[in-house]
């Protein structure tokens, strides 16, 4: 069923709105800081930003990329951010529509945005959306009917257990902690959302784009490069590939060995 354009617009208008919320999460969550009081303010000078300040995207062009009071520069991370989330509620209303479906995915996308630019800036998935979003994604499932609470359970249990395995199993061969505990509860709400099919998929996915990003940068910055790259984010980008193409890709890896079998 096609829609009015002006539905479309306003999902990604609702997204971008969202977005400019998920700045204020990622800016607090890892200081332990409420993301309700106080009004959103400039981190330098404390300005409180006026509602005509703070239209996603539109403010921060307006402003020039500045404080209206300090003057000081706005980190790009905002608009980017803004733009991302409103980008995803774009191709999720254009792949789901006004459905339940848009909602919950939607909303698990919102939070691996969040995730994402946390872990990226401080390394750590914090246990306040991880834990929530695994009894969230529990809760939905009893309402959305392609996955069923069973498939949703199973998930949590593959996803968290899969990684708790691997992290297990490294520290057993090298004495060393290879994975981190939030990498294993955000897998656990990634399969609480998505169901147990989604586990091997996202796993896949994130283990390939990991590892070409990691030789990447160990090509730029030499074979001695220490920096330590998070894995959140890629599992982050398998659940959204999932999301979009994720049953093509998998019906089109499986149609390779029926063509190979002569």
């Amino acid at each position: 069923m096609s829609l009015p354009i002006v539905f479309y617009i306003f999902a990604f208008i609702f997204g971008a709105a969202v977005g400019s919320f998920l700045n204020v999460c990622i800016c607090r969550l890892p200081k332990g800081e409420s993301i309700v009081f106080p009004p959103s303010h400039c981190t330098r000078c404390d300005y409180k930003i006026r509602f005509y300040d703070n239209i996603p995207l539109i403010s921060y062009l307006l402003l020039g990329g500045k404080c209206r009071s300090c003057r000081e520069p706005i980190s790009v991370q905002y608009p980017v951010v803004e733009l991302l989330n409103g980008l995803l509620a774009l191709f999720l209303f254009i792949k789901f529509g006004p459905t339940p479906t848009f909602a919950v995915l939607f909303l698990l996308c919102a939070a691996l945005v969040v995730i994402t630019f946390i872990d990226l800036e401080h390394q750590i998935i914090p246990d306040v959306i991880s834990l929530p979003g695994i009894v969230v994604g529990l809760i939905c499932s009893f309402f959305l009917p392609w996955l069923g609470w069973f498939d949703s359970l199973t998930g949590i249990l593959l996803g968290g257990g899969s990684l708790l395995l691997v992290a297990y199993g490294y520290h057993l061969l090298t004495g060393k902690e290879g994975m981190g505990g939030g990498d294993i509860k955000l897998l656990a709400m990634l399969g609480a959302f998505l169901g147990w099919r989604s586990v091997p998929f996202i796993i896949f996915a994130a283990s390939l784009a990991g590892s070409v990003i990691g030789v990447s940068v160990m090509l730029a910055k030499g074979k001695d490069s220490k920096l330590a790259i998070p894995f959140g984010p890629f599992l982050a980008f398998g659940a959204v590939l999932y999301i979009f193409y994720g049953r093509q890709l998998i019906t089109w890896y499986l149609s390779l060995g029926r063509g190979g079998g002569g």
